[in-house]
């Protein structure tokens, strides 16, 4: 269906949105997704508590155009690395009930325009897709990326230009209103109202779908061109053959969202390189190969780190807890990777870390004697190490301390390794060894 054709029975979808089965669907919905209170103060546990009666209360509100979405509680999480901050919104939990019904009703509607070649927060596609096309297309010679950044991309969506746009695909009015309310509700960040001129809440249901529909005007635009590109939510790569035929690329996509889109390139973060050069999503393209990024590696081993802080009498057990919650989502996504070396170094990293610690914990040189000593250690070898003038970050490499504390004594006491004998795709409990 092209853009601009109105799709049939879009001029009644807000009766849909009205409906307490619709509304009950939608708070399942946002009950899965988790997520804390709003400005509030309530949480989904208290909203379920009155679960009907909220849901007839909303459904009343929004028949009778009652309702009206309250202000988005503001967070600032920090970006890796010391890049700032990423400012999410959190709406309350009857708002977020409204949002998700209204995204129930016009994903079936707008997603099938989307292009193919776009994979963030759609039905069916995931970032491992999006990776895949990449490597693609440099497996076909398109090894020259023009890998476009949008600065502030969700802050700076125009308001008006995205309503004028969903009226040419939506011809229900009072959709169109409801989500003009939604994006106009303001934020709440230290007692004070912040307005909302421009922008989509990020941590709203109803944002990833508004922003795709944003970029589907780049996307058309781009497979206009007969380009070859992958575009996950506000991050897009543009593969070309040339270095050159990727830097004319740039130049003329860029003028084109900054004209045309009226959104911001980030200059500073967008450029163009060879594969090996750009990182997408976390990985990289290496000879055809999917590869974890640089910057990847090094910020999960910087999470290790803080998992593993120095001066800490926590028992070993807790710290692997932790571990073991961090690195399963962290894994599986990595999992992704032709180099598992790469996964298993993390794993190494964090052993390393514990191996660090226990031998800081032994106050003096010959409680570490005797500790390798205890642990099956050759008296002579023990204190070669022990008595040596190394410090314990050289030490938890020594042969005698990997000895005293292998691998199988982290995996004893709860630390979920990679098994090298299954197949690549390990996202189940069958694919972690805890015991050997």
């Amino acid at each position: 269906m092209k853009q601009g054709t109105l799709p049939m029975g879009s001029d009644r979808l807000f009766e849909p949105v009205c409906n307490p089965e619709m509304l009950y669907q939608a708070f399942l919905a946002v009950k899965r997704n988790k997520g804390s209170h709003g400005i509030d103060g309530v949480t989904i546990q208290k909203f379920e508590e009155s679960l009907e009666q909220e849901l007839l209360q909303l459904s009343k509100e929004l028949a009778s155009w009652t309702y009206k979405p309250s202000p988005v509680r503001r967070v600032e999480i920090p970006k890796p690395n010391n890049a700032g901050t990423r400012i999410l919104g959190v709406p309350r939990i009857r708002d977020r009930v409204v949002q998700t019904a209204i995204k129930m009703v016009l994903e079936p509607i707008l997603d099938p325009m989307f292009s193919d070649n776009s994979y963030g927060f759609r039905p069916n596609c995931s970032q491992q897709q999006a990776v895949e096309k990449a490597r693609q297309e440099v497996d076909a010679g398109k090894g020259f990326i023009a890998d476009i950044d949008l600065s502030k991309f969700f802050d700076r969506i125009d308001h008006d230009r995205l309503i004028g746009k969903l009226s040419h695909v939506i011809d229900d009015k009072r959709i169109l209103r409801l989500i003009g309310l939604t994006l106009r509700s303001g934020a709440i960040h230290n007692g004070e109202f912040i307005p909302s001129k421009e922008g989509t809440t990020q941590g709203s249901p109803l944002s990833p779908l508004l922003s795709n529909f944003v970029l589907d005007e780049l996307d058309k635009e781009l497979e206009k061109r007969g380009l070859s590109f992958a575009r996950y939510a506000d991050d897009c790569n543009i593969f070309l053959r040339s270095r050159k035929a990727a830097e004319r690329v740039m130049k003329s996509v860029s003028a084109f969202i900054e004209n045309r889109l009226k959104l911001v390139i980030n200059h500073d973060k967008s450029k163009v390189a060879k594969a090996k050069q750009v990182k997408f999503l976390g990985m990289t393209i290496v000879n055809g190969k999917i590869a974890i990024s640089k910057k990847a590696l090094e910020a999960a081993k910087l999470k290790v780190k803080e998992l593993t802080p120095r001066g800490t009498n926590r028992p070993i057990e807790a710290t692997i807890f932790d571990f073991n919650k961090w690195f399963r989502g962290w894994a599986a996504y990595f999992d992704m990777t032709y180099y598992p070396a790469q996964i298993r170094t993390i794993e190494a990293r964090f052993r390393r870390r514990l191996r660090a610690r226990i031998v800081s914990q032994q106050k003096r040189r010959r409680h570490l004697f005797n500790k390798l000593k205890k642990n099956k250690v050759k008296p002579k070898a023990a204190a070669r190490a022990a008595f040596s003038n190394n410090g314990r970050w050289h030490l938890s490499r020594e042969k005698v301390v990997e000895q005293a504390f292998p691998n199988k004594w982290f995996i004893q006491r709860g630390m979920l390794i990679r098994s090298r004998d299954q197949l690549p795709h390990w996202l189940s409990d069958k694919y972690w060894v805890h015991l050997t």
